[in-house]
Formats: C-alpha cells, structure tokens, sequence
C-alpha cells in the first residue's frame, strides 16, 4: 500500500492510483491526493479522489483524535514516541505541553496517566479547535486546559510544572526560556529538534544546557536521548530527555 491511513482516509501523493485497489485497504472509506504545499499558511493542495470531505477521527492507542487531513499534519513516525510519552506521567502531576497542537501528546499523557492538570498551548486556531473537540471526545475535560496563543506570551506563570514538552521541531530552541521559567526546581523537559546526523546529541543537550545556565539553574541531567524518526537525508528528529535542578 502506498499512502498512510488516517482514520477512514487513505492519504497519498502517487500521480498513478487505482482506486478500487486502494479501497481495499481495511477501514478505507475516502482516498485524499495531498499535492504542494503552497501559501503563507503551507497548506497542501488536495484533490478528493473517492468520496467527500477530508475531515475524520483517526483512533491510536486507546485514543481519539478529530482532524482535516488537508489542513492538519499526522506523522505516524512518532507513534512509539507518542505511546512512550502517554505512559511518562506520574500521578498528580502538573504538565505543560507548549506547542500541544490537536493534542498529540497530551491527550495520551491525560488517558493513560494521572496528572493533575495538563496545559496544552498551540497557537493555530485551526489546531486549536480540534484540540477543544479531543479534548471532549476522550473525555478529559478535567485534566487539559486548552490555551490559544503563542507560548511565549500565554504559557502558565502561576504553576511549577512538573513537566514540560516541547514536540514540535521547528525553532523550538528560541522557546527553552519560556521552559525553563515554566518548569520546576527538579522537573523533567522533554525537548526535541531536527539535527543534522554529526550532531545528533550534541546540538540540542548543549541548547538545553545554555538555557538552564542563562535562567539561573545549576544542574542539568540528561536521562535519555534517542532518535524519534528520520526526518530527511542525513537529518533526524531527536528527543531529548532531561532533568532541570
């Protein structure tokens, strides 16, 4: 099968298709051709091959997750680090999730943990609309609070997270301040990037550890860096795992 299947939606990029081939695919209701992705907004251009509409519910462990597959990214890349992240969570605790977007991370981490209160900040209203009907789809009304606006300007200053995520791979470096002023004395960041192959490690923990020196934190622990996925030729996308005292 060439494409990914997001709820009942086969998504592909093939000029080639055989429709009542792909149809066969389990659970495959609607074929989305997803083109260039063009304009300030970098949205794709879609053509519907089969059937109507590019919005679903696309289920993963144990989870909901509405979205418009032409406006909306899903990476099934980071299936085992969402599974992983859903599981990290002790009780009780407060997490911060700073570019929570549908709700990637922080839907798993509010089903199949316990914390407290989980604040999930995204800036796209688009996103941010399908984080709010995720959040009342799983049933976690309680535990996330959707926050729209720019992390900087709209992160919690009135809590001492016990952890912080910071899943998105863009400049995410210009953000570890907000981080670091968010989390507490002794909480854990989950941070990732995209770095080329020699620097894999390297770049990020050293990004981690000059934030941490410049918001007046003495000790940084490293406990874990691993490889999320390949991102392009001779580039990964990492997470790295660390301590902040």
């Amino acid at each position: 099968m060439k494409g990914k299947v997001i709820g009942d939606i086969l998504v592909v990029k093939n000029d080639v298709i055989n429709e009542d081939e792909l149809l066969k695919t389990p659970g495959v209701n609607r074929i989305v051709k997803l083109g260039r992705i063009t304009g300030l907004k970098r949205e794709p251009e879609v053509e519907i091959i089969v059937g109507e509409g590019t919005e679903t519910i696309h289920r993963e462990n144990k989870c909901g997750f509405k979205l418009d597959v032409s406006k909306i990214m899903w990476s099934k890349g980071n299936t085992t680090e969402r599974k992983r992240m859903s599981l990290l969570p002790e009780d009780g605790e407060v997490i911060v999730d700073m570019f929570a977007g549908i709700g990637y991370f922080s839907i798993p981490m509010a089903v199949h943990s316990s914390p407290e209160q989980i604040y999930s900040l995204e800036i796209n209203p688009v996103s941010h609309s399908y984080l709010c009907d995720n959040i009342k789809i799983n049933k976690v009304e309680d535990v996330v609070k959707p926050i729209l606006g720019n992390c900087r300007e709209v992160a919690p200053q009135d809590v001492a997270a016990d952890r912080v995520l910071m899943g998105y791979i863009g400049n995410t470096h210009e953000y570890l301040d907000v981080a670091m002023d968010t989390l507490k004395n002794g909480g854990i960041l989950h941070y990732h990037e995209s770095v080329p192959d020699n620097i894999k490690f390297k770049r990020p923990v050293e990004r981690i550890i000059s934030a941490a020196k410049a918001s007046g934190r003495g000790k940084v622990e490293i406990i874990n860096a691993r490889i999320i996925k390949p991102y392009s030729p001779g580039v990964y996308h990492v997470v790295v795992d660390a301590k902040i005292d």
